[in-house]
């Protein structure tokens, strides 16, 4: 065998073949039959069909196929159609999905959230467009998946709008963005059109025709295609003017590009708005690198990566949503935390339905080339159809075991799946298919194999004219296998029939231990290829079968076609149903593969409350790549004390630490386990991240300019639920500068009940504790040793967080000393640090008044704490009201010693 696309036919291959599926009729001079007749009979069909199709989808008023000139398809997705609408494999794959670049997908490697997310690449077409006039700022999307029927729709009318249209388009990886062309007229581009194209600047913009957003012409278009089960979204969006005018133009231009229309009733479509999950921005995402490994796009070192154990294509992209786009509904997450749990708790179950999960396709992109209707039909189409026909009865088929599986289990999620699974349309559908497929009919990777599947797909006796086809297509595989045993025996040479899909059939030859007569092939052998020992050859005459051969199968396909048309009839009247399938086998793939990542480390279940508490927690993603279990550390944010200054030197751990914070609140509101002992949470809308970054050399951006424009963005976004991280804000200017814009942020910030973690080297800024009551001091631990030989000292690094400033100073000239220097540089610059720290700590005072209403601030809070989400036992709650009242005076102590101090 050279490859393994090719597959060895023995003699009498079809004949079995035919004999499995039944005995097909001779004609009567048993001969060949011709089949023009059949063609033009089956194009008849076929053609009625497409004229009874065009009423299913948006009519265009032009020929078909023929693109309106106020359209311009983008490259990128012209060249993807192909891959969706006629491909025949949609096979999963276990394990992290690879990254594949599709042209256009948005930025580059590394800045983005396109790589590494699926292992199909963009596919997504999003149209976008904004209001005029006085409804600037009001902002309607549509976009729908080449590879997924689900038409989303989406406005955007609230502070912070166009910030949340950048950061859903980055979501959705597009392969192709339409905007009106009104949004660029005369080279003056609206702010929304401006932002885009910076944004996105490695993705095709197509302007559109003004008229075709029309929000009248989208209602109609989701009330013709919306499926039944579906409908309510056309109250949520009747009065959404902006994306149904998006619709409307996305739906007629997909119908241009795809050269086919949608069946009436079988679209999903479903209503988004950004407050029912909460946001990350693009740059928080690369940050924290969910997605995307910053060093290498193709590694899988990321959350997704670390969390991604996933069977299904399918599972592994609502893994990534659920990532990029944390829910914000605390029973929502509680409910996927409770099904997680009986998985672990329950082995038999786990590993049978991650056993049963695997056989499934990508259910998605079937669905979305079930409910199209080509408007041509061609030899690829009618193949394309009997492949997913084929593959649909294999889907059903896997049914019975998953509902088997789900029955009697306790959580409301397991309960739900087990009652979807149970609609007895499952069965309908797939006797409906059994009446005209073949009941052995399966789907196989194998090229061969899976041809001969296509060909005997349709059973016997539903089409006489296929029957005759199929007889003539046997004959010919068998005159094929027969000619290669007579040229075997007429040169004594051990030769075989072998297929594949590029060459057809062909002669393989391997010569073990053997010599060819004069060392070379016999002339009549052509198109000889030669791999070691391994032969592949044809001749004149195997050609001339060969192409009789196709021709049988182009005539099996067409009219296997017009039978399937028939039959994909009656099964879009229960299209929903494969819907509620597709939506039970992701949520239960990523589920299991949550549950799957807590197998491998330590996870724990997090609480929900109105504080963030971690015990011992632990980086995801270092834990899963490093070589030994890294440090963890304790993390406790309250509404108290919801603003962290974290100082320490400089390779202490205290970016790390951030990130591991903010992993840890993703994680949670996906309905994950987290890396640590005990960890409770209180939900956040939005997750910003301000974390050391270079200069962009590309866009003449400076490091300070970038730094602003990201702490700006936070600034104007940023509301009293939010978690916000910002690292070494600061460092592009000056010092004087950077403490200044350091402390008015964080002023601004304070006024916020976010919870922010502040990570700095100006250790100015721990004067803001003695301020506000709701600020506190922490800092990365550090240890010094000095060498008994040499009297050298050197730091160890802890990585360990404790309360408090750091007490460091000079950790940079450290640092400097570890390089080549000249030391009386380093003495200088040591001297000169020393003043400065001297003046620093003299005018570093806290007022004793200040202390005493720091201790009634933080008892008065923890009190409301204990009142909202206390669950301890009369006697426990005494014994945490007697240490919370010790506390309180012992602060209030300190205070009157400060002040006795003042006196004196």
């Amino acid at each position: 065998m050279f490859a393994s696309s090719t597959e060895e036919v023995t003699d009498g291959y079809a004949s079995a073949c035919e004999q499995s599926w039944g005995t097909l009729p001779k004609d009567k001079s048993g001969q060949n039959q011709t089949f023009s007749c059949v063609t033009s009979a089956s194009s008849k069909q076929s053609s009625n069909e497409g004229s009874t199709s065009s009423r299913h989808g948006p009519s265009s008023g032009t020929a078909s196929g023929q693109l309106p000139s106020s359209f311009r398809i983008g490259k990128p997705a012209s060249l993807l159609l192909s891959s969706c609408t006629e491909s025949s494999s949609f096979h999963s794959r276990g394990g992290t999905p690879r990254h594949r670049r599709t042209p256009g997908s948005a930025g580059a490697p590394g800045t983005s959230y396109s790589s590494g997310s699926t292992n199909t690449g963009a596919s997504v077409i999003v149209v976008v467009v904004e209001g005029r006039g006085l409804a600037r700022g009001e902002i309607g999307m549509a976009s729908l998946d080449l590879k997924c029927p689900e038409l989303v729709l989406s406005q955007f009318a609230d502070t912070g709008t166009y910030a949340k249209v950048i950061t859903k388009i980055h979501i959705l990886v597009p392969v192709e963005i339409l905007m009106p062309d009104t949004a660029s007229e005369k080279g003056k581009g609206t702010k929304l059109f401006n932002l885009i194209t910076e944004n996105f600047p490695g993705v095709p913009f197509t302007p559109v025709q003004r008229k075709y957003f029309n929000e009248k012409k989208g209602l109609e278009y989701i009330q013709q295609l919306c499926a039944p089960e579906f409908s309510t979204v056309v109250m949520e969006v009747q009065a959404k003017y902006y994306c149904l005018a998006a619709a409307a133009a996305l739906l007629k231009y997909l119908e241009f590009l795809q050269n086919s229309v949608y069946v009436a009733k079988s679209l999903k479509v479903s209503f988004k708005g950004s407050e029912q999950t909460a946001m990350i921005d693009s740059a928080s995402a690369s940050n924290l690198e969910l997605v995307v490994n910053n060093r290498n796009y193709r590694s899988d070192h990321t959350l997704f990566g670390v969390l991604n154990h996933t069977k299904t294509p399918g599972g592994a992209r609502r893994l990534r949503s659920n990532i990029l786009e944390p829910l914000v509904d605390v029973e929502t997450i509680n409910t996927r935390l409770d099904t997680i749990q009986e998985l672990l708790e329950d082995e038999e179950l786990f590993f049978g339905l991650k056993n049963a999960i695997s056989h499934f396709l990508d259910i998605d992109q079937l669905l979305s080339v079930l409910v199209q209707i080509p408007k041509k039909e061609t030899f690829q189409v009618a193949e394309a159809k009997i492949t997913h026909i084929i593959q649909l009865k294999y889907t059903l088929d896997l049914v019975p075991r998953l509902r088997m599986l789900l029955k009697n289990r306790n959580t409301a999620l397991l309960k739900a799946y087990s009652t979807t699974l149970e609609d007895n349309r499952f069965d309908m559908i797939l006797e409906q298919i059994k009446t005209v497929i073949n009941y052995d009919t399966t789907y196989l990777k194998d090229s061969f194999k899976m041809r001969t599947q296509k060909c005997y797909a349709v059973r016997p006796n539903i089409n006489k004219f296929l029957d005759i086809a199929r007889k003539a297509y046997t004959e010919i595989v068998d005159d094929i296998a027969e000619l290669v045993n007579q040229l075997g025996e007429k040169y004594g040479l051990p030769m075989r029939t072998s297929f594949s899909t590029a060459r057809g059939f062909f002669i393989q030859l391997k010569l073990e231990g053997l010599t060819l007569p004069e060392g070379n092939l016999p002339s009549e052998f052509i198109k000889v290829t030669k791999h070691k020992n391994n032969y592949g050859f044809t001749t004149a005459d195997l050609m001339k079968k060969n192409s009789r051969c196709e021709e049988a199968l182009r005539e099996i396909f067409h009219i296997s076609y017009v039978v399937i048309c028939q039959l994909l009839r009656t099964i879009h009247e229960h299209i929903h149903c494969l819907y509620k399938l597709s939506d039970a086998l992701s949520m239960l793939d990523m589920l299991l593969s949550l549950a799957n990542a807590c197998t491998i480390s330590d996870y724990v279940r997090p609480e929900f409350t109105d504080t963030l508490a971690i015990k011992q927690g632990r980086h995801a993603i270092l834990e899963r790549i490093g070589r030994q279990q890294p440090v963890s550390n304790n993390s406790y944010i309250s509404e108290g004390s919801n603003f962290v200054i974290i100082t320490g030197p400089n390779m202490s751990g205290k970016s790390t630490y951030l990130k591991q914070v903010a992993l840890c609140q993703i994680m949670a509101q996906i309905g994950s386990f987290v890396p640590a002992e005990y960890a409770c949470f209180r939900v956040a809308d939005q997750i910003f991240t301000r974390i050391g970054v270079d200069d962009d050399f590309e866009t003449n951006s400076s490091t300070f300019m970038l730094e602003m424009k990201e702490i700006s963005y936070i600034i104007h976004n940023a509301s009293d639920k939010s978690l916000i991280i910002i690292d070494e804000l600061g460092r592009g200017t000056s010092a004087e500068e950077g403490i200044g814009i350091c402390h008015s942020v964080c002023e601004f910030l304070l006024g916020l009940k976010a919870f922010t973690l502040f990570a700095t080297h100006f250790l100015e800024l721990c004067q803001l504790e003695s301020l506000y009551p709701n600020v506190e001091n922490q800092h990365m631990q550090v240890q010094h040793t000095r060498s008994g030989d040499t009297g050298a000292e050197s730091v160890v690094y802890t990585y360990l967080l404790n309360r408090g400033s750091s007490e460091e100073r000079h950790y940079g000239l450290r640092a400097a000393e570890m390089t080549a220097l000249p030391s009386s540089i380093i003495q200088e610059a040591t001297t000169v640090a020393s003043k400065v720290s001297q003046q620093f700590l003299a005018r570093h005072h806290t007022d004793p008044e200040t202390q005493r209403q720091r201790a009634v601030y933080h008892l008065s809070t923890r009190l409301l704490q204990t009142a909202r989400n206390s669950r301890l036992d009369p006697d426990s709650l005494r014994m945490y009201l007697k240490g919370l009242k010790k506390q309180y005076e012992a602060e209030l102590q300190t205070a009157g010693q400060a002040v006795d101090a003042e006196e004196q």
